[in-house]
């Protein structure tokens, strides 16, 4: 009788097409700034079968004392360099095979947008769109177990009244260079799936808090200004609402979407937490008053009101209603518990606010590869 080898080939078969589609390989860029090192720690410990790239340029922001706890993690490699390289990221695909990208890599501070527009122009949309070439190129033979995932904010839809909320649906009305720069890197990606079929999701958040927050941020700034008695300035009158979202409810709402998520769709991330500047502050200022040790209405005695930022949204709110319905992701943490925590992890962590505030953070990377 003739054995057909098939019959016992076409099990292993099966397991081997199972296993190749849950190996990935992901490259997720910016993975050494704020939001990107979470979602670089969340992946890489969470899914040790997968391969995770980490390209950072290393710039102000980007600290890879955010990931000390990973960086000998077999499945975790970190290349030092820029998105907008077109032939190294095209070397990157080619000599790792990346199969997906999570896309956090952006200039994101509004201030800095409003003095170096262009710097935020030459990050966000061309440093997206080599990206985008890239995995066109690379992908275009099968799409099939691609992705790229690119993360957006909800400073792309303008300003709210004093109702509403933002949903998918809401148009774009950005006001400052920053969130120009976002939209236009939106509609990009959603020009190359439209186009040339590219595999997108994109998910737009809005303010984001937490551990490792590059301390010119409001919270991160507060708490560091409040430890060193210094002012704690507050543009105009701090009415301006906005809606914070914990950071690791965030890197587990894109752990969601990219596993999750319909392609082509866009998600919005949101933490239920409005709250006008002033009254976060002052909240931040009774918390740190009893973590601390000083009469409470100390440090609130610090606020210091300056002028407008020019071109100032006034309040920003997410409907995240379409993620709860199709993925089953909420926020885990209400505000006040979230920024105790947040008080509590930078009170815990004075070496990294303290090298950070000083600049020494920047030389952790030679440091750290001097020997390798």
């Amino acid at each position: 009788m003739k054995c057909d080898h098939s019959l016992f080939l076409f099990p292993f078969a099966l397991y081997i097409c199972h296993y190749m589609d849950k190996i990935k390989t992901i490259l997720i860029t910016g993975g050494a700034g704020f939001i990107g090192s979470h979602v670089v720690r969340l992946f890489v410990k969470k899914y040790p079968d997968y391969k995770i790239i980490n390209l950072d340029k290393l710039t102000y922001a980007g600290n890879l004392e955010n990931l000390s706890d990973v960086v000998n993690e077999p499945n975790y490699f970190f290349i030092k360099g820029d998105i907008c390289d077109a032939d190294l990221v095209n070397q990157l695909f080619e000599l790792h095979q990346i199969t997906h990208i999570i896309h956090t890599a952006a200039e994101s501070h509004v201030d800095r947008s409003i003095a170096n527009p262009m710097e935020f122009v030459t990050t966000n949309v061309i440093g997206t769109c080599t990206l985008l070439n890239a995995a066109k190129y690379f992908w275009q033979a099968d799409f099939t177990n691609h992705l790229f995932y690119h993360i957006s904010t909800d400073e792309v839809y303008g300003a709210l009244g004093e109702t509403g909320l933002f949903t998918e649906d809401t148009k774009y009305d950005p006001h400052s260079p920053y969130s120009a720069s976002k939209a236009s890197s939106d509609h990009f990606v959603r020009a190359y799936a439209d186009t040339y079929g590219l595999p997108i999701v994109i998910s737009n958040c809005s303010n984001n808090y937490g551990p490792y927050h590059f301390p010119e941020k409001l919270i991160p700034l507060c708490i560091n200004n409040i430890i060193n008695n210094k002012p704690l300035p507050i543009y105009g009158k701090g009415e301006n609402v906005r809606d914070w979202l914990y950071v690791e409810d965030h890197a587990n709402a894109i752990d969601s979407i990219f596993h999750g998520g319909k392609k082509g769709e866009t998600y919005n991330i949101g933490g239920h937490n409005e709250w006008t500047n002033i009254d976060l502050v002052k909240l931040l200022c009774k918390l740190m008053d009893v973590k601390i040790n000083r009469t409470v209405g100390q440090s609130e005695q610090l606020i210091t009101y300056v002028t407008d930022r020019a071109g100032h949204d006034l309040r920003y709110a997410i409907d995240a209603s379409k993620l709860q319905k199709e993925l089953g992701w909420k926020p885990s943490l209400q505000f006040e518990e979230g920024l105790s925590k947040t008080i509590d992890w930078y009170l815990q962590n004075s070496a990294w606010l303290k090298n950070v505030t000083s600049g020494d953070y920047q030389h952790f990377y030679e440091t750290l590869y001097a020997n390798r």
